[in-house]
């Protein structure tokens, strides 16, 4: 797959040229704990996410007699005509949720004392490793930008160009979980918990690993293959947000981390 960076967004998306430097995005100082197995942390899966590029046409009489690539991150506010085109549900196109969820979770005090793994899955398949040490665009046209860079050159590389901050890895999820890992998924349907009382009953041997789907509304079926049980953790429906700010809140009680 051909490799580009995105040069500056467009009235109709980002202009990409091939890359000349891997340097990309900086990188946090490292967080304080080790990240091996021995080491007991939260592991949060972003399901469902829905990242996709979308190709504009290079318009005819082009400079050159060929005008360049402009990709964008396909999504619900910008594409709204091409949705309609493709039959898809603008629902379908809502990477801003997967964008919230990331600033809610990278900027948690769990993240920042390395007690923090994430990872994203995307409708179409592709599995994400997010470094605990990116910084993420806060706003939502850099974020775009950034993701379509990730698709199409597969991964991100820190500013000295020294470790990977974004990388696609091989599926499936279960290759990347530490081997003592409880597995559990949010279901609307499933018994709602207090997180308070329910993490200290997983051992205090396993990592805890939570699938949150990253979607607007959907079957919360696409991890029961994988975990180990579902649970509900409030009374009332939740963006995908919030239910990873309830974790980090809960898991840092859980650790200790202030």
């Amino acid at each position: 797959m051909s490799a580009y960076v995105p040069v500056r967004p467009t009235s109709e998306g980002w202009k990409l040229r091939r890359p000349t430097a891997t340097s990309a995005l900086p990188a946090r100082p490292g967080p304080g704990e080790s990240r091996d197995d021995s080491t007991r942390r939260l592991i949060v899966v972003l399901e469902q996410a829905c990242l996709e590029t979308y190709k504009h046409s290079a318009p005819p009489g082009a400079r050159g007699g060929k005008g360049e690539d402009k990709y964008s991150l396909l999504n619900c506010d910008d594409h709204q005509g091409v949705l309609a085109k493709m039959g898809r549900d603008i629902a379908h196109a809502r990477p801003d949720i997967t964008h919230q969820c990331l600033l809610t979770l990278l900027d948690s005090p769990l993240n920042k004392a390395g007690r923090l793994q994430v990872y994203i899955h995307t409708a179409k398949g592709v599995l994400i490793e997010v470094n605990p040490a990116v910084r993420i665009p806060r706003t939502f046209k850099r974020f775009g930008g950034l993701m379509v860079q990730l698709l199409h050159r597969l991964s991100i590389r820190s500013i000295n160009g020294s470790e990977k901050l974004l990388k696609v890895i091989k599926n499936p999820i279960t290759d990347h979980l530490p081997s003592q890992c409880h597995k559990i998924t949010l279901s609307f349907d499933a018994k709602p918990v207090r997180l308070r009382d329910y993490l200290p009953t997983i051992p205090d041997t396993h990592s805890i690993c939570v699938f949150v789907g990253a979607m607007a509304h959907g079957p919360d079926n696409f991890a029961d293959h994988l975990v180990d049980e579902k649970v509900a953790i409030s009374e009332y429906s939740l963006s995908a947000s919030v239910a990873c700010g309830k974790f980090c809140c809960a898991t840092e009680d859980l650790f200790g981390v202030l």
